[in-house]
C-alpha cells in the first residue's frame, strides 16, 4: 500500500536532455583507468507525510468519545499533492467506522488553491469485516455493551461500505450527514484545521428505542497515494483499524502510523564533470551560483542549461547528462531501490564532480565538493568503492526554503517550474543553513560508489 506521488513538473522536467551524452570524452586524453559511478537511491518508503491521533473532544480535558454535540478538531500541514485520510469509530456498533473512500479528501482544488468548507460528502461508514454485526446498542458485543475489548464472533470478511453489507444483523442506518460532519478550515501558508463533530441529535433507532451514536478518538494521516489505511473490497491490513472500529482504541494504528511517517525522496537527474586538480566547474561553497545550470537542477530536476554548458565549464575534459534509470527505457527520477550509472576514463590528477537533486525540496542538491573527488590518490592509484561520504547535500540560495514535500514551490508541489522565491545566497552546505526544516542525512538517500578498471 506505500505508493509514492511525484509532482507534474518534476516529471516533466527531469526528462529533458541536451547536446552531450555519456561518452562525450575529449581525444587528446590518454586514460589511465575506465571508472563507473552508480548513485543508488537506498531512503526508505514511507507511506505517511503526516500522521496523529485525536481524541479529546473540544472543551474537554482528557481523551474519549466525541458524544453528540461534541467535536474534534486537529491541524494538518499538507502540500498540495497530498489528501487527508482518518478512521473514527461510529460507537454501538461492533466494527463499523467513518472515513473518506481510498483515495482520501484533497484538501486543494485542482488549480492549486486551498479548500475550506464542509466535506461530509467524502466520507463514509465503513463496516470493517472484522465483527460478525450486531444490532447497535442492543448486540451483547457492540461496544458499549461488551463485557471487554475484542469480544464478538470474527468475521474473516472484507473492508465494504455498509450499505453493501449482507453478513450479520442488518440494520438501517441513518445518513452519514445525520451523524457525522466534516468540515476543512484553510488557516494559513500550508495549515488546516479539521474538524470531525458528532451531531446534536446523531441517534440511532434500535429496537429498545432510540440510543446516542458517539465517534471515538481516531487516527489521521496526510498521504500521497491512494489506499492508504485500508482498501475497499479487501481484508484489513491488520494495522491497527480493527483496533478502532471495534473498540475505539487507536493504540495499534497510531503506533503503524507513526513508524511509517516521513518523507520518501527521490533523486533526480543530474549532470557529472570531470576536471582538471584545482578547479570549481560547477560552483563554489560561500559563492553565489554562477548562473551555469545548477539552479536548474537544484530547484527543477532540470539537466538541460548544466548539460548543454559543462563540456565548456573551466578546466572540464568530458561530462554529460546522467537521467536514465539503470534498467529503465526513458529518463527520470531515482525513486527507491533505483539507481543511475555512468562511465568515463580519466587519467592521474582528473577529478570528478556531480550535481543532481534532493527533490521534494526548493533547491537542495547532492554534490561532491566544489574541488570534487581526486580519481586517484597520492600513488596514482585509481579510487575504487563507497565514496557516499564524500557526497554533500548542499543549499543552491536560488531560492527560499519552504517544508520538504509540503511547502507549495517545493518541486513536487509547485504548479511549474521555476517558481518559489528567488534569493541571492551563496552556495552552502545545508547543514550550515538554518530554515527550521529537518532534512536527511546523505547517506540515508543515496549510496555513491565508483568502480575502476
Amino acid at each position: 500500500m506505500k505508493r509514492l506521488v511525484l509532482g507534474v513538473a518534476f516529471l516533466g522536467l527531469v526528462g529533458m536532455s541536451c547536446s552531450s551524452d555519456d561518452d562525450n570524452s575529449n581525444e587528446n586524453i590518454t586514460p589511465d583507468s575506465t571508472f563507473t559511478v552508480t548513485i543508488e537511491n537506498i531512503v526508505p518508503v514511507q507511506a505517511f507525510l503526516k500522521s496523529g491521533v485525536f481524541n479529546t473532544p473540544t472543551g474537554d480535558s482528557s481523551p474519549g468519545p466525541a458524544t453528540p454535540g461534541k467535536k474534534y478538531e486537529f491541524l494538518v500541514d499538507a502540500g498540495r499533492s497530498q489528501k487527508l485520510s482518518f478512521v473514527t469509530m461510529l460507537a454501538a456498533t461492533n466494527d463499523a467506522f467513518f472515513g473518506p473512500g481510498n483515495d482520501g479528501i484533497a484538501l486543494y482544488e485542482d488549480n492549486g488553491n486551498p479548500i475550506s468548507g464542509d466535506v461530509t460528502d467524502q466520507v463514509f461508514l465503513w463496516d470493517a469485516g472484522t465483527e460478525v454485526n450486531e444490532e447497535p446498542a442492543v448486540g451483547p458485543n457492540t461496544v458499549t455493551n461488551q463485557s471487554g475489548p475484542n469480544t464478538g464472533v470474527d468475521e474473516n470478511g472484507n473492508v465494504l461500505l455498509m450499505s453493501n453489507v449482507t453478513n450479520g444483523e442488518a440494520f438501517d442506518f441513518p445518513e452519514v450527514n445525520e451523524i457525522i460532519n466534516v468540515s476543512v478550515t484553510y488557516m494559513t501558508g500550508t495549515q488546516f484545521l479539521i474538524t470531525i463533530e458528532d451531531l446534536a441529535d446523531a441517534t440511532l433507532s434500535t429496537s429498545l428505542g432510540d440510543r446516542v451514536a458517539p465517534l471515538s478518538p481516531g487516527v489521521y494521516v496526510v498521504h500521497g497515494g491512494t489506499n492508504p489505511l485500508f482498501t475497499e473490497g479487501e481484508s484489513d491490513f491488520g494495522q491497527g483499524i480493527e483496533n478502532i472500529s471495534e473498540d475505539g482504541d487507536v493504540t495499534n494504528l497510531l503506533a503503524y502510523t507513526a513508524e511509517n511517517t516521513g518523507v520518501t525522496y527521490p533523486a533526480s537527474p543530474g549532470v557529472w564533470a570531470v576536471h582538471d586538480n584545482g578547479t570549481n566547474p560547477l560552483f563554489t561553497e560561500g559563492a553565489v551560483d554562477y548562473g551555469n545550470g545548477v539552479e536548474g537542477i537544484a530547484e527543477d530536476g532540470n539537466t538541460a542549461a548544466l548539460g548543454a554548458s559543462v563540456l565548456s565549464l573551466e578546466g572540464v575534459s568530458q561530462g554529460a547528462i546522467f537521467n536514465t534509470p539503470v534498467g529503465s527505457s526513458s529518463p527520470g527520477p531515482i525513486l527507491p531501490g533505483s539507481s543511475y550509472s555512468f562511465t568515463f576514463d580519466a587519467q592521474v590528477g582528473d577529478h570528478l564532480s556531480f550535481v543532481n537533486m534532493l527533490a521534494a525540496t526548493n533547491d537542495v542538491f547532492f554534490g561532491t565538493s566544489d574541488a570534487g573527488i581526486a580519481l586517484f590518490n597520492s600513488n596514482g592509484v585509481a579510487v575504487s568503492g563507497d565514496i557516499t561520504s564524500n557526497i554533500y547535500l548542499w543549499d543552491a540560495g536560488t531560492e527560499v526554503n519552504e517544508e520538504p514535500a509540503i511547502g507549495p514551490n517545493t518541486v513536487t508541489n509547485q504548479l511549474d517550474g521555476d517558481t518559489g522565491i528567488d534569493e541571492t545566497n551563496d552556495v552552502m552546505l545545508l547543514s550550515n543553513v538554518n530554515d527550521g526544516y529537518a532534512y536527511p542525512a546523505v547517506n540515508s538517500v543515496l549510496k555513491v560508489t565508483i568502480t575502476a578498471n
